[in-house]
């Protein structure tokens, strides 16, 4: 039988999930042999991993100005989403108006979808041509009901960085609750709570090199919630379940990490992804570039190709060992456009052709270049095979 030869991976698929940083890998370790006890017990042992957690809480707590008090340990962040707003609902149940955006995250988005069956009125807040929200029609949106308002920090698909603290004081002067999902913004931009109108905060492990499986919920201190798991004293009686000790010791070194390299993220990175960006849209014929250029996160670009599938150019990237991504991979599995690419109102020549590059800090120049070397001809080919296309994309 002939041996199979390794393929060179190049991954930039960060948006989706991230490798797990082997300084987080070694510190979980000890947690998967020795340091097994059950944190909640009285023993010694136990509260040894208990002292383990309140330390990886102070490091969470450090890379979104935050208290530990105001930290609960979650399973991802699609927990951490569903939390907050079905905690603040249950919180306030006379009050039956919520407002979001149309590009959200599933994880709030079909959420809202949901409310909408069950009794609640839901706004979903509009966007530009550019991905960017209106602060006026929040404030036109705001009614006296209105118990919760879900903004993301920053798209998962386009990149965009949306203005929280602005959003947040609209919000805060009609005197409803604020949850964000910074899933995306953590680690990849500043983040400080103190002082801030966040209410409520969601985080993901695996998007900054902690393992999937853990997430976070940031709790300000005085926001009325009930928890959304219920059971045992856990998390000060806020998430129930005894607490998966390795990823949550992981995560707080991953966080270590990020606000060690946050720097790098927002400089070398950044000069990757527009390397990158820039010859795209340079030399390859009717390529555009999707959401905000300027308000962005510093390792996403989103380029939809025309006149062909995102999907034929995944599956031929793929073959050189070249990850990337059509979008959000929690809707990878569907046909239709972006839902984000489709209320900026991307024209369906372009939305089908859509491609995001999503970096980290173990991306190289290097790997920019094999991206090119492989996707120009990859494009090219692809109009090649359809008809009447190449004459369009000139």
């Amino acid at each position: 039988m002939e041996k199979e030869t390794s393929k060179r991976i190049v991954y930039v698929d960060n948006n989706a999930t991230t490798s797990i940083a082997s300084e987080v890998r070694d510190a979980m370790m000890p947690y998967f042999n020795d340091k097994y006890a059950n944190p909640s017990s009285m023993h010694t042992f136990g509260g040894c991993l208990s002292k383990d957690i309140e330390a990886a809480r102070e490091k969470v707590a450090r890379i979104i100005g935050a208290s530990t008090q105001e930290i609960v340990f979650t399973s991802c962040g699609t927990e951490s989403d569903n939390a907050a707003i079905f905690g603040t609902l249950s919180s306030y149940p006379d009050r039956k108006h919520v407002i979001t955006t149309r590009i959200e995250h599933p994880a709030v988005l079909i959420c809202g979808e949901y409310l909408q069956r069950h009794g609640y009125d839901v706004t979903f807040l509009s966007v530009d041509s550019y991905g960017r929200i209106d602060p006026e029609e929040l404030t036109k949106s705001m009614r006296k009901d209105t118990v919760l308002v879900s903004i993301m920090w920053a798209n998962n698909e386009v990149g965009n960085i949306y203005p929280i603290e602005e959003l947040g004081r609209i919000v805060k002067s009609f005197d409803s609750v604020f949850h964000v999902d910074a899933v995306q913004a953590a680690g990849k931009i500043p983040i400080n709570l103190k002082n801030s109108s966040v209410d409520l905060l969601s985080l993901s492990g695996h998007k900054l090199h902690a393992p999937k499986g853990v997430g976070v919920l940031y709790i300000k201190r005085g926001t009325r919630f009930r928890p959304y798991i219920m059971g045992g004293h856990q998390e000060r009686g806020r998430r129930a379940g005894t607490e998966n000790v390795p990823y949550i010791v992981g995560l707080g070194v991953a966080c270590e990490l990020a606000m060690k390299n946050i720097n790098d993220e927002n400089t070398r990175v950044k000069s990757m992804r527009d390397y990158l960006e820039k010859r795209i849209l340079d030399e390859i014929p009717s390529a555009y570039l999707n959401g905000d250029p300027i308000n962005r996160l510093p390792n996403t670009t989103n380029i939809s190709f025309e006149f062909i599938e995102g999907e034929a150019i995944l599956l031929m990237l793929d073959r050189a060992g070249i990850c990337a991504s059509s979008g959000s991979a929690c809707t990878s599995g569907s046909l239709e456009p972006s839902h984000v690419l489709r209320a900026m109102g991307v024209p369906f020549t372009r939305a089908h052709g859509s491609i995001r590059f999503s970096l980290s800090r173990y991306n190289t120049m290097d790997e920019m270049d094999y991206i090119l070397e492989h996707l120009k001809p990859a494009v090219k080919r692809l109009r090649e095979m359809s008809p009447g296309v190449e004459s369009f994309a000139k």
